[in-house]
């Protein structure tokens, strides 16, 4: 489901996330990249953060909607004109994809993966690659 007027987690919401709500977000996420990969391919390693000075990519968090601190996924989709994906039949009914600025993606990125750099899997379609994601199940720490 794509969210319109879904309540952002803060900073603050994000630091007060207990191992039980990570450990829901990880389940989540290893649920949303199996969905996922009957659309994209995924590449198998990671690479630098896709928060360059360049504007080319859009930002989007994929949130639990029953608990929207839980951020199950963050994606950085380049501007190119592509074909969009089936997000509806992707998230289900328990999972909302949301917007989000570029600055509002990278603090919450800090807060969640504090390491400085290669956080995000590249994704491709038709062999190019069309954006980078960072799942919940990379979580290894908060700030």
């Amino acid at each position: 489901m794509l969210a319109t007027s879904i309540k952002l987690p803060t900073s603050e919401e994000i630091k007060k996330l207990s191992l039980a709500d990570i450990a829901i977000a990880a389940e989540l996420a290893g649920e949303l990249r199996d969905r996922l990969r009957e659309y994209i391919h995924i590449d198998s390693y990671c690479m630098p953060d896709p928060f360059t000075s360049k504007d080319e990519y859009n930002y989007s968090l994929i949130l639990d909607k029953e608990t929207p601190n839980r951020i199950i996924a963050m994606l950085a989709n380049k501007k190119e004109n592509l074909p969009q994906l089936p997000w509806s039949t992707i998230l289900g009914e328990q999972l909302v994809k949301v917007s989000v600025s570029k600055q509002y993606a990278l603090t919450i990125k800090h807060e969640l993966m504090p390491k400085d750099t290669n956080n995000f899997y590249p994704y491709r379609r038709n062999g190019g690659i069309v954006g980078y994601l960072m799942f919940a199940f990379q979580i290894c720490g908060q700030r």
